[in-house]
């Protein structure tokens, strides 16, 4: 998990520059709130505002991005009207927040922009809660939320946007037997089920911070896409919830909320969290509980008793969460991991194809964008995947083929790009059996994602760079020939 963190590759070191402009703009909103004479409770809100403004908004173009940041106050303002205005009506209190959380998840649908919405509006709610909001604070709250999320855009759009030298990334839409609706269909029935369950477990474990386990709930199903994928999340927003109590304990708590290393320790999370996101769940969960800490040291609540009560209600979000995805609409990991697998083998055949065209002198081929499509695909082949290979899996059979799925996508992903460089020379030259052996990567292709064919590996030796790279993809597809056709109850099948 160590090595994830600090050993993953960082190409144009983006990771660095989202977590060091998040640091700026977070704290650029908290100043301003502060010149603005908003009390502690407003410049906390204003703060929050601006990580989820910075956090959560994933458009694929700059221009998406300022929209849909524009629109993140005209979500979450009337949600903390109702959460400050419902705060001593705890019934339609928590019917009003079940909602929220069932309209966040099924704005998923409409790709990033209702996610973002979705989670802006859950967590607006949330933080009324935390900060046990009234109706007499919204006007300060209100202008704390539309001061920072201005902060936030003002250094994400036009102080450091460095996605403007960037290609816009690419994101692969749902296979169609998974489809984008169906899943948040499903997923917001399960959100909705195991948040009330959260809710009302966590009000019998603690009556002030019942919310706990609801936000606990909402993250576990952010991101997640099966049965299997949700259950791992859970287990790595309790791992990293514990390191963070521990590391809490033994940082925040001696600190007492003292102003300066507050602020040092607050701006290392916020780095923490937002450096880690890509790579480990385990250590973005890690650094939001250390943030949470050190946010009660400053409210003057930070105990060992509220630490462990947190890690209590924590645990029933999880357990919430699981119980969810279990019995209510599941949708099994195996549903989900076929259907991205069959669209990166898809893609591997495209990227041959247009490598192939590119080095038989066609003007219009580019097999660039194909390959970054494929790298998309593989990362989420290997998200799908994460709970046949976990540690703590027991059914080894399954965990082996798995990985070994995982390393021949991999090979294949290698052999694609050393085809591309080649294809990008131009001196390259068209043989012409590389046709014949574009053909035979189709026709592998096909064969996998039919399962009605025999794959043979190529036995003569390559010569030309081009082909030795088609070689050895053909050889990769026809290794994984044995690990995908496998009967019902075999790894990856029936998971």
């Amino acid at each position: 998990m160590l090595k994830r963190v600090f050993v993953a590759p960082d190409p144009g070191r983006v990771r660095l520059r989202f977590a060091a402009r998040a640091v700026l703009g977070i704290g650029l909103a908290v100043v301003v709130c502060g010149l603005a004479g908003h009390s502690l409770t407003g410049a906390v809100t204003g703060g929050l505002a601006a990580l989820l403004a910075l956090f959560t908004v994933a458009d694929a173009t700059v221009r998406g991005q300022a929209v849909t940041t524009a629109l993140l106050p005209a979500v979450g303002l009337p949600v903390l009207a109702a959460a400050a205005e419902l705060h001593d009506v705890p019934v339609a209190r928590d019917l009003v927040f079940l909602a929220v959380v069932g309209a966040g998840v099924y704005a998923r649908r409409w790709g990033p922009r209702g996610h973002s919405l979705g989670v802006f509006a859950f967590m607006t709610f949330f933080v009324a809660q935390f900060l046990h909001a009234t109706p007499g604070q919204l006007p300060e709250l209100y202008a704390a939320v539309l001061l920072s999320v201005l902060s936030a855009a003002a250094v994400r759009f036009g102080l450091w946007c460095y996605e403007r030298r960037l290609p816009p990334p690419p994101v692969p839409a749902p296979p169609a037997g998974t489809g984008l609706v169906r899943v948040t269909t499903r997923q917001a029935v399960q959100a909705t089920a195991g948040a009330g369950f959260a809710l009302v477990a966590g009000q019998l474990v603690s009556g002030q911070r019942w919310y706990w386990a609801v936000g606990a709930t909402w993250w576990i199903f952010v991101n997640t896409a099966s049965r299997g994928e949700t259950l791992v999340r859970g287990f790595r927003r309790v791992l990293g919830t514990v390191i963070g109590i521990a590391l809490g304990l033994l940082v925040a708590a001696p600190v007492h909320g003292a102003p300066v290393p507050t602020a040092v320790l607050v701006a290392a999370a916020v780095f923490g969290i937002f450096y880690t996101a890509a790579v480990s769940y385990t250590w973005m969960m890690l650094w939001v509980t250390f943030l949470a800490e050190l946010l009660y040291g400053l409210l003057g609540v930070l105990t060992p008793g509220l630490l462990a009560l947190r890690l209590t209600e924590t645990a029933v979000g999880a357990l919430g969460a699981v119980l969810a995805v279990l019995f209510v609409l599941p949708v099994t990991t195996h549903l989900t991991t076929d259907a991205w697998i069959q669209r990166a083998l898809r893609c591997v055949h495209a990227c041959t194809a247009e490598a192939a065209a590119r080095l038989a002198d066609s003007a219009t081929a580019d097999p660039a964008p194909r390959v970054a499509e494929l790298e998309q695909l593989l990362a989420r082949v290997r998200l799908s995947v994460a709970p046949l290979v976990h540690p703590l899996n027991p059914m080894h059979g399954r965990k082996r083929r798995a990985r070994r799925v995982l390393a021949l996508l991999d090979d294949c992903a290698r052999e694609i790009r050393g085809l591309v460089a080649v294809a990008a020379d131009p001196e390259a030259s068209h043989d012409a059996r590389l046709a014949a052996a574009c053909w035979r990567v189709e026709a592998a292709v096909e064969a996998l994602t039919r399962g009605s064919e025999h794959i043979t590996a190529p036995t003569e030796p390559p010569v030309e760079p081009a082909l030795a790279h088609l070689h050895g993809l053909e050889r990769a597809l026809s290794e994984l020939a044995e690990p995908l056709r496998t009967p019902s109850g075999s790894p990856l099948v029936g998971a």
